[in-house]
């Protein structure tokens, strides 16, 4: 027997599970996208992005048709939101990054990398609320020490940009380069976001 079975799972908790399952998907092939700019994984996180919606409409109307909830309303509805948030900024990055003809760098590379390690962590936090909050929390903890270290490649980045005095053409590039980590950084800060939404469900349970 796997020692992750587990009693049935709420509603509630079942559909944040299937949003955090697309939003890890997502920085999963974004991930590819930029070591790898196809257009099919372009097309990959789009698609991802829509099925998310639609788990998220599910969510928003189980919540308005239910009294009871056994997690905050509040804090599902944070929650949903936030890891939303995340899979939105994937795609907008892919999005940009298609229409305005931005080739991956080593900083993009960085960032994307750690913001996948960081949707797998809230994933396996949300999966772990209900029986084993502490871990859950562990989890939590270790998404924002990866937001940290995000907003640290982030500032590199940017610095980067403007090491030395740039001509008009490279003036151009650096305004796209710039748009896209800032959806990086954004993406983050959703992260940061949802891990003290998690934080916050696992004190109310103690």
């Amino acid at each position: 027997m796997s020692i992750f079975t587990r009693k049935k799972t709420n509603r509630f908790t079942e559909l944040l599970i299937k949003q955090c399952e697309f939003a890890e998907e997502g920085m999963t092939v974004l991930l590819q996208f930029v070591k790898s700019p196809e257009p099919t994984l372009a097309q990959r996180v789009s698609d991802l992005e829509g099925q998310a919606d639609e788990v998220r409409r599910i969510l928003i109307d189980e919540l308005n048709r239910t009294f009871v909830t056994p997690i905050d309303r509040e804090d599902i509805m944070a929650l949903s939101l936030t890891v939303d948030d995340i899979l939105d900024y994937a795609y907008t990055t892919t999005e940009e990054m298609v229409q305005l003809h931005i080739k991956p760098n080593p900083y993009i590379e960085r960032m994307v990398s750690l913001l996948t390690d960081a949707a797998r962590e809230i994933h396996n936090g949300v999966m772990r609320l209900e029986d084993h909050p502490n871990v859950a929390g562990d989890h939590a903890v270790r998404a924002k020490a990866l937001e940290n270290r995000i907003e640290s490649v982030y500032r590199e980045a940017i610095a980067a940009l403007f090491k030395s005095p740039p001509t008009l053409e490279e003036i151009v590039e650096i305004l796209k380069l710039r748009e896209i980590y800032r959806h990086l950084s954004n993406a983050a800060d959703r992260g940061d976001a949802a891990a003290n939404v998690i934080s916050d469900i696992v004190v109310k349970k103690m």
